[in-house]
């Protein structure tokens, strides 16, 4: 992991097409801006590992119904 110290208003970059800029510090809680290509999401983590578990969930989902279908179309 690499870890960069800012102060207020300080930016990192991320390739060529995402800056990272800190806007706030109040308290324990930093406020950053995020400047970033429309065609590449961005999320909290939390938010991102539910978005996973709901599409492993779905895929699983996907598989379980492709197994019945299987049911009804082997030859008898």
């Amino acid at each position: 992991m690499l870890v960069l110290t800012r102060k207020l208003n300080e930016s990192i970059k991320i390739g060529d097409d995402v800056e990272v800029t800190v806007i706030g510090i109040e308290g324990d809680q930093v406020k950053l801006g995020i400047n970033a290509p429309r065609n590449i999401d961005i999320h909290r983590k939390e938010i991102y590992l539910a978005i996973q578990e709901e599409n492993t969930a779905a895929a699983a989902g996907s598989i379980d119904v492709l197994k019945q279908l299987q049911t009804f179309t082997k030859p008898k």
